[in-house]
């Protein structure tokens, strides 16, 4: 009985024991599982912080304009008699350009001349014959009015048929003509438009309370569309005296050179006008900055206690408050919080908690361009 009872008391030591044992066991295995279920490594994407150095500067929106530009017509009717330009010409000043049939006013003027001979001869002859006392005053006054008259009327059908011939009003490049031999042209038709291109104005508004810094003289880098890969400079030449009431912004006037006619009136530009001294600020992604009521925060990137899969030292994500600055085109500058050199989280904020362990991955960034522009897809 004794031996059987120690042998019953061994084996249910035994089971018992195995059972501890995988309870045990079962509980460090699931907490095991439970940890690392619960901190996976998160993949991100991330950016060193580095100083750049930060020109400030106004932007504003604004329209080229030439220094001279009018588009050409005459203020008397007629029948184009001949035309002495081609589209896109470079025309000096006074010269010209078309010409309408002048005939009959030709014949009438030469009619009027004829009458201002007649009357300049019989009022020489009155004054002889007054000397002699042969005509009276009256007479004598009369033929000088006469006379007078009769050279108003050349000059006034000379001015007629000099109305009928147009000239460039001042240097610069014509346009498309609008016009052909023989057409009928009424007063204020539009025969041509003449530009002159170099230099060329262009006009934008800044807010009044950027006036300050904006001043005749400073330089101003400008933007055209058509040309994307090129800037044109140019200088500040005018600032208009008053504040426009309806949008409280001035107008400014900048000059800039075009020798090669690139730029055309009515173009669309954007100018950019520098003001004081560059700046180095940290700069980040604007992707960077998680934006909060209580405040903005970046996550930074630091080395954990323990190791990965790998082998290799995990990185932990540290949440950390900044100081925000200006931003500049996709980029922000951060004035306080992050130092030259932090490795910062640029993308995957959302699935990270103070304390995450991370896996960077950069082979997709966003974008970080100072002027980014829009692209086609």
């Amino acid at each position: 009985m004794t031996k059987r009872m120690v042998i019953m008391l061994a084996a249910v030591a035994v089971v018992f024991g195995l059972i501890f044992g995988f309870q045990v066991f079962k509980g460090i295995m699931i907490k095991k599982f439970i940890t690392a279920a619960s901190n996976p490594p998160q993949t991100i994407s991330a950016a060193k912080a580095g100083y750049s150095e930060w020109q400030p500067w106004i932007e504003a929106v604004g329209a080229l304009r030439a220094v001279k530009g009018a588009d050409l017509s005459l203020e008397v009717s007629g029948v184009v008699e001949s035309i002495s330009f081609n589209s896109g010409d470079d025309v000096e000043e006074g010269a010209a350009l078309l010409k309408l049939r002048t005939a009959d006013d030709v014949a009438r003027l030469h009619s009027l001349e004829a009458m201002a001979e007649l009357s300049d001869l019989t009022y020489d002859r009155d004054q002889k014959q007054f000397k002699m006392q042969a005509v009276s005053q009256a007479t004598l006054d009369t033929d000088a009015a006469n006379l007078k008259n009769a050279q108003a009327q050349v000059a006034q059908q000379q001015a007629i048929i000099d109305k009928k011939l147009l000239r460039a009003p001042f240097a610069g490049h014509l346009g498309i003509r609008a016009v052909d031999l023989g057409q009928y042209l009424g007063p204020g038709t539009v025969i041509v438009t003449l530009q002159a291109l170099d230099p060329i104005f262009a006009d934008f508004f800044v807010p009044q309370q950027s006036v300050s810094q904006v001043r005749l003289g400073q330089p101003v880098t400008v933007k055209i569309d058509a040309f994307k890969d090129q800037t044109f400079s140019g200088e500040i030449s005018a600032i208009n005296p008053k504040v426009d009431t309806g949008s409280r912004n001035v107008q400014v006037r900048a000059t800039l050179k075009n020798p090669d006619h690139k730029l055309l009136p009515g173009m669309y530009a954007t100018i950019d006008i520098a003001t004081g001294a560059p700046h180095n600020y940290i700069t980040l992604p604007q992707t960077a900055i998680t934006y909060n009521p209580y405040g903005d925060t970046v996550y930074v990137i630091v080395d954990g206690k323990g190791n990965d899969a790998d082998g290799k030292r995990q990185l932990i994500a540290r949440q950390t408050f900044v100081t925000v600055g200006p931003t500049r085109g996709d980029q922000v500058a951060v004035l306080k919080g992050v130092d030259e050199g932090d490795m910062v989280v640029t993308a995957g904020q959302i699935k990270l908690h103070n304390g995450s362990v991370v896996l960077i991955d950069n082979s997709v960034t966003p974008t970080a361009d100072a002027a980014p522009v829009p692209i086609d897809r």
